[in-house]
């Protein structure tokens, strides 16, 4: 019993087969839960700010759509990022490609290059702030995936108003 607590813990060993070196190399790399909370505070309050700020300059003349547009999607990469920090790099990538999200994470990274690259190469506002909108409603979805019932709920919504 012991044994499985520590397993389950993250505490094991290692055993005779050569992965223990993996798995200490694994548990050095962890974070604590104190370093994992504050990580993921700084990163999703970083995304909040950077979102908020390119709203606020958005409304500058002339160059006020582009800023917005890098800094609403280099908000939405923070705030994605951010829950890295609470799962973990490879578990949050294997729930983002879990089949009930993959097609919207596969929309939201597509809209976040694309908003990118429609401010910056293609320099077309209209185009990136479009791409800002489908970036919001793919990050919505995406994020009403991990709320059970939640995108039943919408999709029922939809349906009553239409």
């Amino acid at each position: 019993m012991d044994k499985l607590k520590k397993v389950l813990g993250g505490q094991d060993d290692g055993n005779a087969d050569g992965s223990g070196i993996l798995e200490r190399v694994n548990q050095a790399s962890t974070l604590g839960c104190g370093t994992r909370m504050k990580g993921f505070a700084v990163c999703f309050c970083l995304g909040a700010f950077c979102s908020i700020l390119g709203t606020c300059l958005l409304w500058i003349p002339g160059f006020g759509l582009a800023v917005f547009a890098v800094l609403y999607t280099v908000g939405n990469i923070f705030s994605l990022a951010s829950t890295m920090f609470l799962t973990g790099p490879c578990r949050q990538l294997r729930t983002m490609c879990a089949k009930e999200r993959a097609l919207a994470t596969i929309i939201m990274l597509v809209c976040l290059a694309l908003t990118l690259c429609a401010a910056f190469w293609w320099k077309n506002n209209g185009l990136a702030l479009l791409f800002c909108v489908l970036q919001f409603l793919a990050f919505t979805w995406y994020g009403l995936s991990y709320i059970p019932f939640a995108r039943d709920a919408v999709i029922k919504l939809c349906t009553i108003c239409v």
